[in-house]
């Protein structure tokens, strides 16, 4: 059969696909997201009181999302088609889900910023006195119906105009 299982007219029903799914890849699972009810997010979405906010796209636009409390800013993004690149997998090993906080945000969420956070920041394009990683920042009801600013010009998404698929 090769590859036709990732054609969504070549899939088997997913319950004849169900035993042997528990075998498959993470790929393979992630092509079958109604058999999880959900898709298959890096931390997983929290299971807290639901939070709107707004991510402020480098142009300006707003998009407004609804998540689960502890849900990451990453995950919020990426469950709500937000372009946050995240290119390591929310590893704390990159800078591609730099997002910029309000201040009154920054300082709340300030004591959990780490040294391996603060290093990678560093090298962030448009760095500022309230930037985070998305991936390291959980979402709470401190966040509902504030706004969270992406910087204009991310390392990858300027260069090459790649528009990640969360995973």
């Amino acid at each position: 059969q090769g590859a036709d299982w990732l054609d969504p007219e070549h899939r088997p029903p997913p319950c004849a696909m169900l035993p042997r799914l528990a075998r498959c890849s993470p790929a393979a699972r992630r092509a079958f997201p109604s058999l999880a009810g959900s898709r298959r997010w890096h931390g997983g979405l929290g299971t807290g009181p639901i939070v709107d906010f707004d991510f402020v796209m480098g142009d300006g636009t707003k998009h407004r999302v609804s998540v689960p409390g502890g849900t990451n800013l990453l995950e919020a993004a990426h469950h709500n088609g937000v372009p946050l690149e995240g290119a390591c997998e929310a590893s704390l090993a990159c800078s591609t889900c730099h997002v910029i906080l309000p201040e009154d945000l920054y300082d709340r969420f300030e004591d959990k910023l780490t040294e391996a956070e603060e290093d990678l920041l560093d090298v962030a394009p448009g760095l500022t006195s309230c930037s985070r990683l998305g991936c390291q920042v959980l979402v709470d009801e401190s966040l509902q119906d504030r706004q969270i600013q992406l910087p204009k010009h991310t390392v990858n998404f300027y260069v090459d105009g790649f528009v990640p698929e969360p995973h």
